[in-house]
Order: structure tokens, then C-alpha cells, then sequence
């Protein structure tokens, strides 16, 4: 069923309710997600991506029954990736001679991916595509955001952006629009959406930020492919996006741990009280990695200024839970975050500097040797943790 965007705009996706993993186990949309596609019909009609493939045959058959296919002029592509492009192939099978405006980067990653030729035409930042009734589309490339051939379209007039991923959330509603939706909410997955995808990308997005503002387009609606569609105040995500870009952190400190038998969980929580003795403004939050939601947990230490990670050596290393997490963070490429390491041990000791030479590999500055502890750590042990916790705050 279509929804009306604005004047001849209509949403014609899909909403998951059910979906909880995306990017295979990669990344847990704990409120599901929505599939963003769009329907103008101005003189010319042009459909603005399609949803994800298991979704392909409901996705047309919805489509059918709303317009005739072949009415259909043009096709924009603004991403390849299967979330975004993946009822093309089935939809193709009705219309395989319609044009497909996208960049080049996504006709090679289209053909790459459905192995079909169709009739692809290549665009660039600038290019128009006339669609009648005094409207143009205008294409801008937001290359590495967060894929090379990403893209986004702005329709003149209605002054709607389509912005694809940028500016989107895994978040599951049937309210279309930013004004309708629980705040809280939206705003949570905002932030994770944009610290588990888009973090590796700050110094790019910085500057298609800034090319993109250098357009000075008026922006009435931002039309994202994943989530709302931005109506109220559609830039206070840019907003956002502006501040989360530029190295983000909040007055806060996270400690993030596995344990076997319980004594570098306890290590956690007394370093934890050495922290907020010492600094009442700051909040600490502790995580059990092997008990925690991980992209939640790459949400905190995005905010965070600080991290501090424990595990217990097993084999002279890390338990492979912290290891999974510390390739987790490496890939995230946080940038001015600080870090120390935690962990008892009963005979090698060796977990704390694996820990610190991982952190210092994934691009955190190490602030010291880190706090090991030999056997279950008894009431003095537990007292030197605190300390260790108040030497973190002072660092």
C-alpha cells in the first residue's frame, strides 16, 4: 500500500517488524527496520529504489496493483546493496528496458551482484533528469557512504532529498515520518545506526557533509531509505551527523569485560567505583560482552571518552568473546579515545598486555600498563582495583 510523501511523492516499501539481524548477524535491529522505496508521478514517473529481496514478489505485486508497471520511465539506483536493489531483478522481468540512473560504481556492483545488463545510465554530482511539471531530479554522489557507489537524489520543487543510508535508522514503524514516532527512540537508533555503519567514515562524511551543504539546496524532507522520512526540522539529523562526525564523545567511560569465575568481573565494577569516587560528573556503564548486545555496546563506546577492556588469560591470551569485540572496534577506526586493561590470571598473566596491544592497534591511546591480578582477587586486591579505577579518572 502506498503512502503519500508529499504532493505526487508515495512510499511504496516495506516494513519488517520481524527482521533482527542485518548485514548477515553483523548488526541487531532489536525494533526492525523498513525498506524505503519510492513512487513519483509527475509527467514522467520515476521509482526510487526497491526493498530487499526476500521481500522482491510482494514488493511488485504491491506495485502492480498500484500503477501499471510499464508506466513506470525511470528507475533510480541510488545503492546497490541487496537491502536497496533487491526486488530489481523481479521487477526487471516486467519492464527489462527501463532506464536505471545510477553511478558507475553501482552499475558494476548491480551487475556484479544479478548478473544482468539492463539499460544503465551512468550519472554523476550535478546531473538532472528532467521529469515534467517544471521538476528535475538532481543527483549527488555520497561516494563511501558507507558503499562506493552510494548516491543520493534531490527533487527540485518539492524540495525532497533521497538520501539513501545517510541520515536512516533500523527502525520499524508505520508512522512514516520523524514528527510521529517515539523521540527517544528514534534518536537511540540514530546514534547506532550511525556509530556501527558510519563511524569508519568520519573524515570522508565530513567532507561530503560539506560539499552537500555547499549545494545550498532547500531541504524540506529528507527521504531515507532505512526508518523516517525527516519532516520536522529534516536538519537536525545533518545536525547530528555534523557533531557525530567530529571525533564525538560524552563525559563517559566504559568498561567492558568477559570472565570465567568471576574475579575479573569483580575487578570491573571495583574499578568502576574508583572511577565515581573520584569523578562524580562522569558516567560509567560495564558490560558483560558475552551477555551484551555488541552493536549496543559499540553505541557506548562511541560516546564514550574512555574504555577500559577486562578479560582473564586462558592459553596466554584473551578469551575469543573480548577478541571478537577488540576486531569489532578496530574496525570502527574511533579516533581520540583513550584505554587501559584489565584481568586476573592464575599463571601466565598475559591477557592484560594482548589487550593493551590490541587497543593500541585498533587506534586507542593506551594510558598505562593496564591492572592484572593473580588468582581471585581477595579485599586488598579488590581495594588496589579502585585505585586503579581512580588513577583512570585522573587520566
Amino acid at each position: 500500500m502506498k503512502k503519500n510523501v508529499k504532493n505526487n511523492v508515495h512510499w511504496v516499501g516495506k516494513t519488517d517488524w520481524e527482521l533482527r539481524q542485518f548485514h548477515g548477524d553483523e548488526y541487531s535491529t532489536n525494533n526492525g527496520s523498513t525498506y524505503n522505496s519510492y513512487l513519483i508521478q509527475e509527467e514522467k514517473t520515476v521509482l526510487i529504489d526497491t526493498v530487499w529481496m526476500p521481500h522482491a514478489q510482494e514488493f511488485v505485486d504491491n506495485l502492480a496493483g498500484e500503477i501499471d508497471l510499464d508506466s513506470i520511465d525511470y528507475i533510480i539506483a541510488n545503492h546497490g546493496e541487496v537491502d536497496h536493489s533487491g526486488a530489481l531483478p523481479e521487477l526487471m522481468k516486467h519492464i527489462p528496458n527501463t532506464p536505471i540512473y545510477c553511478t558507475a560504481h553501482a552499475v558494476k556492483s548491480l551487475k556484479g551482484q544479478y548478473h544482468c545488463d539492463w539499460n544503465f545510465q551512468v550519472v554523476k554530482t550535478g546531473d538532472t533528469l528532467d521529469i515534467g511539471n517544471g521538476k528535475s531530479l538532481v543527483f549527488v554522489s555520497m561516494q563511501m557512504l558507507h558503499w562506493p557507489d552510494s548516491m543520493a537524489t534531490y527533487l527540485t520543487t518539492d524540495n525532497i532529498l533521497f538520501s539513501n543510508d545517510a541520515f536512516g535508522q533500523h527502525y520499524a514503524n508505520d508512522m512514516l515520518f520523524n514528527d510521529l514516532v517515539d523521540q527517544c527512540d528514534l534518536m537511540r537508533e540514530c546514534i547506532k545506526y550511525y556509530a556501527n555503519i558510519l563511524t569508519p567514515f568520519n573524515p570522508i562524511l565530513r567532507k561530503k557533509l560539506d560539499e552537500v551543504i555547499g549545494l545550498n539546496l532547500t531541504v524540506d524532507m529528507i527521504a531515507t531509505s532505512h526508518g523516517v522520512i525527516w519532516r520536522d526540522n529534516p536538519m537536525q539529523i545533518v545536525e547530528k551527523y555534523l557533531q557525530w562526525a567530529n571525533d564525538y564523545q560524552e563525559n563517559q567511560i566504559t568498561i567492558i569485560y568477559d570472565t570465567m569465575w568471576g574475579g575479573t568481573k569483580d575487578l570491573a565494577n571495583k574499578i568502576a567505583q574508583g572511577i565515581t569516587s573520584q569523578d562524580h560528573d562522569v558516567q560509567v556503564k560495564i558490560y558483560n560482552i558475552s551477555k551484551s548486545d555488541q552493536n549496543d555496546v559499540i553505541t557506548e563506546v562511541f560516546k564514550s571518552k574512555a574504555v577500559l577492556i577486562g578479560s582473564p588469560t586462558m592459553g596466554n591470551t584473551i578469551l575469543h568473546s573480548i577478541a571478537g569485540f577488540m576486531h569489532l572496534m578496530k574496525q570502527m577506526k574511533f579516533k581520540g579515545k583513550k584505554a587501559s586493561s584489565f584481568g586476573c590470571y592464575g599463571w601466565s598473566g598475559g591477557s592484560v598486555k594482548v589487550l593493551n596491544t590490541l587497543l593500541a592497534d585498533a587506534g586507542f591511546e593506551v594510558m598505562d600498563q593496564g591492572f592484572k591480578n593473580q588468582w581471585n582477587p581477595d579485599e586488598q586486591q579488590l581495594l588496589d582495583a579502585i585505585d586503579f579505577g581512580k588513577q583512570i579518572a585522573k587520566a
